[in-house]
């Protein structure tokens, strides 16, 4: 039995703080749970009252003469707390704080919460809320609904977890109006105690779920969440599909950085790696939050008949479509969602052909012709959908004069049976299809009123899809010394440089397997010339100064000078652009490089973020790096597996490739360059922002060509 059951299938309910004054918060609860016809005890606790709606009420809580599995509380936060004594003294399973006045307000209410949670952890209560709207489990054998909704929704295999309650209500009435079933749904308000990670993990374990949807403001823990769901989204026990929606998707989160990462990374960077290394889908509305959780809920009943949720096993669609418009509009929306028109086979154009007219498109999208019958669209599915080059199926049914809706959806329904691959729908128009429109949804087939909704759902079926079946190779050994990093980094923070550039930087990713080029400091033009005639000329040469780290920007980056004479004319004018630049910039002298070999210029990154630690990053690099944005985020710690699918995860990935002619680069030594770099970033909590920029990525190897990096001196490692 889970510590959460209490709460959401409680054998007894005792409401403290019911009212008898219709529109007040503690009736209305009271009034739901009645009216959700609740098959349990239920006691309300009033002391001025002798009864709420014809139920006997308790003037306290420990005079309830059986034991409580549920208290729900709506009480002002003082007196909150004497409540929740009574809850312990009870020892009643499981808690609800409906009501506001904690952290939301203030340093008041948080110390009141933070009492509350700490009384009932020492009791061992799991509470859920404050601030929050409640529970409900619509399922006939408990019907709980224990929240301010007078909406009890249907029952359905679907759960729900919000942090905004009232979004919760919205939800419920949008719900209503697209015949959508619940089999949990809560709002957790300020998650003081019970937070989405706990629910998940309960959800997960809940054969009454299949898919669970979630709305996030923030997050509370980093590492452990996605370590976690990523279990629950693809591991080896029922793997639940989980999609969420984040509020402030569009939000200028970045942080004012020194770094190029820290520019580009924000909350939302955080967030999109949380969910894609976690397997989470992502919807960008609650509208597509309800139509790929329909796609998710889609199963079928296989040959032992067990059911099997239907995901396509590769990303080629067959669209059918009674009308050209509609049909133009599935396939662009398919093939921005990662898939693409399936190429049938000549067996399945025969096919089409024999029993399509004269005037219907019997290539991909088929437009099986405005005056189409039940019958072809039965056939031109039959045909598409048993092809060995589809793995999934989208249909358009735009309403005519003589269009039998029900009769289509009784045809649709009946091949997508038999067959293994998603069958999604599109039936447009509302009152014209309303009957087969219903059918579909009876029959658990997903149905959308536009074709873009079913091919974004197709997409995010797909995306699902590779989750699940994704390849996981052995990760890499590699060797670092770590001890060699901290003595570096130690001795930086004794000596005030928090800033470092390519000498100390360099060092110190030398320690983690870098490739770093040959260079020596010069503070004279004398000095300059003689590394220089050291290294072998063509060399490199770059300003050095704690206030300039973006040396382009000054226009403190010199390469390919070949000679002694102009080795010592570009040493004056590198400081002339630099004070130039900031008149007030510590010029500490000109780095003489070695030139490095041609390759592809990426970017490798870092930025700490408190709660979810270091957030990576990979992409196209050089001086372009802001302007394409090119880049990818993931969040430490990242193995073999994810650094692969950093990657591959941006547009300029066909660079590594050979493409038009240029060299093949060494992935490899990219993904060992990230997978480096997470560890060092962990083993080291003093690094705070770093940009390896470029990273020259060769046919074997890569070298570093610049770095910069930024520590603090206190330990935050989370």
């Amino acid at each position: 039995m889970s510590n959460l059951d209490p709460i959401f299938s409680p054998k007894s309910v005792a409401v403290i703080g019911a009212s008898t004054t219709p529109g007040k918060v503690g009736h209305d609860i009271f009034a739901n749970i009645l009216k959700g016809g609740y098959t349990g005890t239920l006691y309300p606790v009033n002391p001025s009252a002798k009864s709420v709606l014809s139920v006997k009420a308790y003037p306290g809580l420990t005079e309830i003469p059986d034991d409580i599995d549920l208290a729900i509380i709506i009480l002002p936060p003082a007196v909150a707390v004497k409540a929740v004594h009574e809850v312990v003294e009870k020892k009643v399973k499981g808690l609800v704080i409906v009501s506001a006045g904690f952290r939301e307000v203030g340093k008041k209410g948080l110390e009141i919460e933070n009492e509350i949670v700490s009384v009932c952890r020492k009791a061992g209560i799991r509470v859920v809320g404050p601030n929050c709207l409640g529970v409900i489990n619509p399922n006939p054998l408990v019907g709980l609904n224990a929240s301010f909704s007078a909406r009890m929704p249907k029952f359905g295999n679907i759960s729900f977890i919000s942090q905004s309650g009232a979004l919760c209500t919205a939800v419920l009435d949008f719900a209503a109006d697209r015949d959508f079933g619940f089999s949990k749904f809560i709002s957790i308000g300020n998650k003081a105690d019970v937070d989405e990670l706990d629910l998940l993990r309960y959800l997960h374990q809940d054969l009454e779920t299949e898919v669970i949807m979630i709305y996030l403001e923030e997050l509370r823990r980093g590492p452990e969440f996605i370590e976690a769901v990523n279990t629950i989204t693809s591991g080896d026990f029922r793997p639940t599909p989980v999609i969420a929606i984040k509020s402030g998707r569009t939000s200028a989160g970045a942080m004012a950085a020194a770094s190029h990462t820290g520019a580009l990374a924000g909350t939302e960077a955080v967030y999109d790696a949380i969910f894609r290394q976690s397997g989470i889908i992502r919807a960008d509305s609650i509208d597509e939050l309800f139509d790929f959780a329909s796609a998710f809920a889609y199963k079928n009943e296989n040959e032992l008949g067990k059911l099997r949720r239907k995901v396509p096993t590769g990303n080629r669609v067959a669209i059918v479509t009674n009308a050209g418009g509609p049909g133009i509009v599935a396939t662009d929306m398919t093939v921005s969602s990662g898939l693409v028109l399936a190429k049938f086979s000549e067996e399945t154009v025969e096919a089409l052909t024999s029993h399509l007219p004269t005037t219907a498109n019997v290539h991909n999208p088929v437009d099986i012709i405005g005056d189409a019958a039940q019958d072809r669209y039965e056939n031109a599915l039959s045909a598409v959908i048993r092809d060995e080059g589809v793995d999934g199926a989208l249909v358009i049914l735009t309403p005519q004069s003589m269009t039998n809706a029900l009769g289509t959806a009784e045809a649709i329904a009946k091949i997508a049976r038999r067959s293994s691959k998603p069958v999604l729908c599109c039936f447009m128009g509302i009152f014209d299809v309303s009957a087969g429109v219903k059918y579909l949804q009876e029959h658990g087939i997903p149905v959308f009123r536009f074709p873009e909704n079913a091919a974004k759902s197709l997409g995010a079926l797909y995306q699902y899809s590779t989750w699940l079946n994704r390849q996981q190779l052995a990760p890499y050994v590699l060797k670092h010394d770590k001890e060699c990093a901290a003595a570096i980094i130690k001795n930086c923070i004794a000596e005030g440089k928090l800033k470092l550039g390519e000498i100390e930087g360099g060092k110190l990713l030398e320690c983690y397997g870098f490739k770093i080029l040959t260079s020596g400091l010069a503070k004279t033009r004398d000095e300059a010339a003689e590394i220089a005639e050291t290294l072998a000329f063509p060399v490199a040469m770059k300003i050095v100064s704690p206030q300039i780290l973006h040396k382009s920007d000054a226009g403190g980056v010199a390469l390919g000078i070949g000679d002694r004479e102009n080795v010592l004319k570009t040493f004056d004018e590198l400081v002339k652009k630099a004070l130039k630049f900031d008149p007030g910039a510590e010029i500490e002298g000109i780095l003489i490089q070695q030139m490095a070999k041609k390759g592809e210029e990426v970017i490798l990154g870092m930025n700490r973020y408190p709660i979810f630690g270091p957030l990576l990053m990979f992409g196209l690099g050089g001086i372009f790096v802001e302007l394409f944005q090119d880049v990818v985020f993931r969040l430490a710690p990242v193995g073999r597996n994810s650094a692969r699918r950093m990657v591959r995860g941006i547009k300029g990935y066909k660079l590594f490739k050979g493409f038009r002619g240029r060299p093949v680069c060494d992935i490899e030594s990219l993904e060992k360059a990230i997978v480096s770099l997470s560890e060092m970033c962990l083993n080291h909590p003093e690094i705070l922002e770093m940009d390896i920029n470029p990273l020259l990525a060769h046919e074997q190897g890569s070298t570093v060509a610049d770095c910069r990096i930024i520590l603090s001196e206190a330990d935050v490692k989370k």
